[in-house]
């Protein structure tokens, strides 16, 4: 299809939007004009008319350039009309397609976290999983992703319930004390993802990574899943990698800078 005519003095000046967004403060004309890939000549007048717009505006004691008032009305309209799930349905769609395994999206329910969408591989095994299954934090890479980001407090009556049934149990696959939980959790935020081995099903393996909103709070949780014998259980293999990566970008789609 034949590219559509713009304009390119537009194209051309939104690099150094995009830098300041970019950049960790406000920054001086010549390293902005270097991070946009111009000369600082032709940077000061596109600031120039950012400024009259309020897109930037300059510190008159430092000279240094930030984003204005109007840049931040844009991105707080943007970042109120993103459904996280919405973007995460496309994200699941083509993850499905790249891993050639079973993508579900998970969210943080009034009793847990909560499975809402489901992409299911033309070559899944059958799973006793169904659409609004809230998932246990102990035994399931969607609990252990969850358990390791919302709030202490938000997990605390699920977490007592579980660990009390493991101990009962006698189970060796999941902690079965609040120090081997700590371990699992912190195993958890240093790898990025959760997962589970023959845990919450037997022959299934799963990962979860979090998605994260602009706040840094959790939005939700991808998971896949996929049976032993075809599934890559190991970290940083042919699941585990091109999920974190989707995860990564479906925050950063929702304005997530960590």
């Amino acid at each position: 299809m034949k590219e559509r005519a713009g304009i390119q003095s537009v194209e051309v000046g939104f690099a150094l939007l995009e830098a300041l967004g970019r950049a960790a403060g406000p920054q001086m004309l010549r390293d902005l004009a270097a991070a946009a890939g111009m000369s600082a000549a032709k940077a000061h007048r596109y600031l120039v008319s950012f400024q009259r717009l309020q897109l930037v505006v300059q510190d008159p004691t430092s000279t240094r350039y930030d984003l204005g008032p109007a840049a931040l009305k844009l991105g707080l309209a943007s970042l109120s009309r993103l459904d996280a799930v919405k973007l995460g349905r496309v994200r699941a769609n083509v993850l499905m397609e790249q891993i050639g395994h079973t993508v579900a999206l998970a969210v943080w329910g009034n009793h847990g976290p909560t499975i809402v969408h489901w992409e299911e591989s033309p070559q899944a095994v059958t799973v006793n999983l169904r659409l609004g299954d809230v998932m246990p934090l102990l035994s399931s890479a969607t609990g252990r992703c969850f358990a390791a980001y919302v709030s202490k407090d938000a997990i605390a009556p699920m977490l007592r319930e579980e660990l009390t049934r493991a101990q009962k149990q006698g189970r060796a696959d999941v902690p079965a004390t609040m120090a081997g939980v700590r371990t699992m959790l912190d195993e958890v935020r240093a790898r990025g993802a959760s997962r589970v081995v023959d845990v919450l099903l037997p022959g299934i393996v799963g990962f979860c990574a979090p998605v994260f909103d602009a706040d840094g709070h959790i939005a939700l949780g991808i998971v896949a899943l996929g049976p032993t014998g075809t599934f890559d259980p190991e970290w940083d293999g042919a699941v585990h990698t091109p999920l974190r990566q989707a995860a990564q970008q479906l925050s950063r789609d929702l304005g997530w800078r960590g």
